[in-house]
């Protein structure tokens, strides 16, 4: 079956299960960063190559054949539009060089390039749709996913955060000044929050929802959690220290993204830098993944570390940790909001 959309805005739209991850184009191009952070989401349409140019996304998964890229080449010049890159991605087993069978090609317009963007003038919104499905039943592919940024919705997601707060100000902070393309329906927390505090105050400021929802052992209140989190894209876990069930996972149905405060897979579960102060390590690291009801095994998005030695202190680990925990976090949820990072079933 032919999974296709124009952008991953409706509740509906989800991507298949997370069990393997194909990044693109982390592992073999990197893009053309505007700033430190990546391409700015505020930016992409005024750097799009002139007047009216669109940055345009178009991802494609089917089966290997000859020829993939060049009919998707053809399309987009048949309407005046122009490639800025194309990755090919075809994966391997592992210890492997057999070809498992399937191509990956990712087209991305960038925003600070003329190569690959289109004038909607000469190519509507409507009929791009219609030519990358048509390519998609040439190729017997299984997904197709188009979006135009700049036109398409934005992702709209809630973010769940228990008492510390470095990673959700990271956040809101990269929302804040269009860093990160998305909606922030609402804040989700277990610990109370002080009315006048930063967090709160700025929460209140820009109209954005803040619920506690005290947990116990016994009540984890997924069901509310589920109520309030209706209608959003992704959910993502700023330091929310909770499991969530395989049930709340199941019903849920969409991608979750979390931000562990260790460098997967070593050093799972509680108290990450603890177990590394204790093994000695030479590098810390904090790593963004899928949730997936195993706790801490979800595919890997995004990984960022540091080196210490026999000078820091537990104290100095936990520091360094959270400053790589808030860029790691918010550069995952931008690679996912750009298609570079997608779970594969």
């Amino acid at each position: 079956m032919l999974l296709f959309r124009r952008a991953l805005s409706s509740s509906s739209s989800k991507l298949p299960s997370a069990s393997c991850l194909l990044r693109v184009p982390g592992d073999v191009v990197r893009p053309r960063p505007s700033n430190s952070c990546g391409v700015s989401s505020t930016s992409s349409s005024s750097n799009a190559g002139g007047s009216g140019r669109k940055l345009g996304i178009h991802v494609l998964r089917c089966p290997d054949a000859v020829g993939i890229v060049a009919k998707i080449s053809e399309c987009i010049a048949s309407h005046g539009g122009n490639i800025h890159d194309v990755d090919v991605f075809v994966p391997r087993t592992r210890g492997s060089s057999t070809p498992e069978g399937q191509a990956f090609s990712h087209l991305t317009m960038d925003s600070t390039m003329t190569e690959f963007v289109f004038d909607p003038a000469n190519w509507a919104r409507e009929t791009m749709d219609t030519d990358f499905f048509n390519i998609s039943k040439l190729f017997n592919a299984d997904v197709s996913i188009v979006r135009v940024p700049d036109v398409d919705p934005k992702f709209k997601i809630a973010v769940l955060a228990s008492k510390q707060d470095h990673c959700l100000v990271d956040i809101l902070h990269g929302w804040h000044d269009g860093r990160l393309p998305v909606q922030i329906k609402c804040v989700i927390s277990n610990h109370e929050r002080a009315p006048k505090t930063h967090l709160v105050s700025f929460l209140e400021r820009d109209g954005i929802p803040y619920h506690c929802l005290k947990t116990t052992s016994e009540n984890k209140r997924e069901e509310e959690i589920l109520s309030l989190v209706e209608g959003t894209d992704f959910l993502v876990l700023a330091r929310y220290m909770q499991v969530l069930s395989a049930r709340f996972l199941k019903r849920y149905g969409k991608d979750v993204i979390n931000i562990h405060h260790g460098l997967l897979p070593s050093f799972k579960g509680i108290n990450p830098s603890r177990q590394a102060y204790n093994a000695g390590v030479k590098l810390i690291g904090a790593t963004s993944h899928f949730v997936t009801e195993p706790l801490d095994e979800g595919p890997i998005i995004e990984q960022m570390v540091e080196r210490v030695s026999h000078r820091d202190s537990l104290r100095s680990f936990v520091q360094k940790s959270e400053e790589l925990e808030k860029q790691c976090l918010v550069k995952a949820i931008k690679s996912y909001c750009e298609l570079r990072v997608l779970p594969m079933n």
